[in-house]
C-alpha cells in the first residue's frame, strides 16, 4: 500500500494551487478548531490519552502536499489553517501563528529532503512526525514542559508522533488516494497512468 505517486514536471506555484491550499486551509482550519472538542474527550482515559488524536493539527501540510506536491505548500497549508483557527478564537491565540510556521516548515523539510519527489504513505508519515517534533520545540520554547519529568516527557510525545504519524501521513495518504480515484485531483495536476497503476495496488 506505500506506492508512491507520481506527478509531472514541477512548477512554481500557479494561482489555482494557491487557491485550492487555502480553501483547503480554511476547511481544515475549521476541523481544527472543532477537534478541541474531540481532544477534551481523551483526557480523562489515561495520562496523556488526548495526545492519541493530537495529529489531526498537522493534517494540512501533509494533504495539501499530496494533492498539490509543489514546494511551499506544506508550510502555506498550516500557516493558513491555523489562522483560521485564530479567527474563531482559538484559546491558544497568537501563539498558534509560531506552531503553525514551526509545524509546517518541519514538514515542508521532509518533503524538500527528498527533493519533491516522493509522496509515499511513508513519506507522509514521517512528514506528520516532523511537524510534531517541531509542536515540541515551540512547546518547550514556550516552557510548556518545564514541568515534566523524563519519562512523561518521552511518553507524552511519543504518543504524539505516533498519532501524527497516522492521522497526518497514513490518514493524510488514504484521502490524498481515495480524491485521486475519483479525478478530482486532475483538476489540480495531470493524472498520468503510473498514478491510476499506483491506485490498484496495496
Amino acid at each position: 500500500m506505500d506506492n508512491v505517486l507520481h506527478t509531472g514536471k514541477r512548477k512554481g506555484l500557479s494561482l489555482s494551487d494557491l487557491l485550492v491550499t487555502i480553501l483547503l486551509s480554511l476547511v481544515l482550519g475549521v476541523v481544527y478548531h472543532f477537534w478541541s472538542s474531540v481532544y477534551d474527550l481523551f483526557k480523562p482515559l489515561f495520562f496523556q490519552a488526548d495526545e492519541l488524536v493530537y495529529g489531526v493539527w498537522f493534517l494540512a501540510p501533509t494533504l495539501a502536499m499530496l494533492l498539490i506536491r509543489k514546494p511551499g505548500v506544506a508550510i502555506l497549508a498550516e500557516v493558513a489553517a491555523a489562522h483560521v483557527e485564530i479567527l474563531f478564537g482559538s484559546q491558544w491565540g497568537l501563539q498558534l501563528a509560531l506552531y503553525s510556521v514551526v509545524q509546517g516548515l518541519a514538514a515542508e523539510l521532509v518533503f524538500a529532503v527528498l527533493r519533491y519527489r516522493s509522496f509515499r504513505m511513508g513519506t507522509a508519515a514521517l512528514a506528520g512526525a516532523a511537524a510534531a517534533l517541531g509542536s515540541l520545540l515551540v512547546d518547550i520554547y514556550y516552557g510548556y514542559v518545564l514541568d515534566y519529568t523524563l519519562w512523561m516527557m518521552l511518553f507524552k510525545y511519543a504518543l504524539r508522533i505516533v498519532s501524527s504519524a497516522v492521522l497526518a501521513g497514513y490518514l493524510a495518504f488514504a484521502l490524498a488516494r481515495s480524491l485521486e480515484a475519483t479525478g478530482v485531483t486532475q483538476l489540480l495536476r495531470p493524472v498520468t497512468k503510473k498514478d491510476y497503476e499506483a491506485l490498484d495496488h496495496d
